[in-house]
Order: structure tokens, then sequence, then C-alpha cells
């Protein structure tokens, strides 16, 4: 990846729309090719009006959604906040928690849009677009697109909807609870990130590859996990 990619805090808005329509070029929404051994959730945490981030990439077992390895960084970024543009604070730092790890995950999920997004270039494409990974996003809130909710049993969904376009799916993830809102990023189809949603529901709300990565990057947030690449024992996690 060139350096120039990620010089995105002298931006104006102008500029960082236009590196997103050059991104979706980049973004290729197409039926996963290979078998889910491993998937990551990636995750940030910031104040809005702070500069100082910190995000994370915690690894898990497919096959029994364990936690495996995490990667942690602590990050600057001036980009303001503004919805619709806000990779732009966060794709950075987690650019620099996946290049030191020193084994990639076959999947990313980010706790983001993926195409569910008014230029189809939500945090989980666009930082798909720019690793050439493929990754998906899960949303607690829609930002884009129409859509009807769910039934109210766990793994029910609903597409959401631009024009007679599917970009993602309205998904009940815990029993009446508000669904989350599931997207490809990049290397998936919208199949496979409904089947990996349906996969990667547990006890709560959350999916667990993010509900991991939020609990990891709070760990690290206070102090209680250090930066850089970790793997780990998962029997002997929590």
């Amino acid at each position: 990846m060139e350096e120039d990619d990620l010089k995105y805090d002298e931006l104006n808005l102008a500029e960082a729309k236009a590196i997103q329509n050059e991104l979706r070029e980049r973004t290729r929404i197409e039926p996963l090719q290979n078998e889910i051994t491993t998937i990551a959730g990636a995750d940030i945490s910031l104040n809005r009006f702070s500069e100082v981030i910190f995000a994370g990439i915690v690894m898990l077992r497919y096959s029994d959604m364990q936690p495996i390895a995490y990667s942690m960084v602590e990050s600057r970024t001036s980009f303001p906040y503004v919805p619709g543009f806000l990779a732009f604070r966060e794709v950075p730092a987690l650019v620099q928690a996946l290049e030191q790890m020193s084994v990639k995950p076959d999947v990313i999920m980010v706790d983001g849009h993926g195409i569910a997004h008014p230029r189809r270039m939500g945090i989980a494409a666009h930082f798909g677009a720019l690793t050439g990974m493929a990754t998906m996003g899960c949303a607690k809130n829609i930002l884009f697109g129409k859509w009807q909710e769910p039934g109210i049993q766990k793994g029910e969904f609903s597409p959401i909807m631009t024009k007679e376009e599917i970009i993602g799916y309205a998904f009940r993830s815990k029993l009446k609870t508000n669904p989350v809102f599931v997207s490809p990023g990049n290397k998936l189809s919208l199949q496979n990130s409904l089947d990996i949603m349906q996969r990667c529901s547990g006890s709560y709300r959350l999916p667990e590859p993010t509900r991991r990565a939020h609990d990891f990057v709070n760990l690290f947030r206070t102090g209680k996990l250090e930066s850089g690449y970790h793997e780990l024992n998962p029997t002997l996690l929590f």
C-alpha cells in the first residue's frame, strides 16, 4: 500500500469524496472464493473531539468463535467528524493494526457499514478496497437506504434498499432487540455477509467478532492490554 493512500488529515470533503469514488472502483462485491477458517472483528475507540484513536483487530477461529490473536494500535487523527466520511478518521489506524499481524484473517467484520452508504464506501468497504481483504460491515445504526423491521425472532432479516437495489440487511441478532445493519465491503457477496452474520451471532446484539473487538479495544484504551500483535491461548481467555 502506498503511504499517500493514508494521508487524510489535510483533505477537504470534496477531495475525500473523490477518494471514495476512486476506491469504489476497487471494491468487488462477489462470492467469497475461499473457505473461512478465521474471522476478525475490527473496532475503534475514540472521543469525537479528541485526536487520539485506539484501534484493534481481534482474530477468532470461525469454528467456535474463540479469540486466537489480537492487534492493537494507538494513533492520532485530525480529520473532522463528518457522517459519511468517518472512515477517513478510522481506517488509517485499522490499516496499521492489520499490517502488524503476522497471520491475517480470512474475513474481517468491521464495526460500521460496507456498501450500505451513500457512495457505497462505508468503513468496511474503504478498508477492504485499501487492503485487498475480504471485509463486511455490521453497524448498530442505519446510515443509508430504506428498510422495514424484520421479525422479532433471532436470525430474521429484511433488505436495506436503495431504489430497486439491495445494499444490505437489517438483521435481528437477538430476540426482541434492535436489529444491526449488515452489508458486504469487499470480496464478499450480499449472501456471504448474511450467512456470516448468521454464523457469528451469539447471545448478544453484537456478533462475536465485533463484540470481542469492542471489548479488547476498551481494555487496550484503559491500559489493560498492550499495543502490538499478540497470539492467544483461547482456552485461557475469559
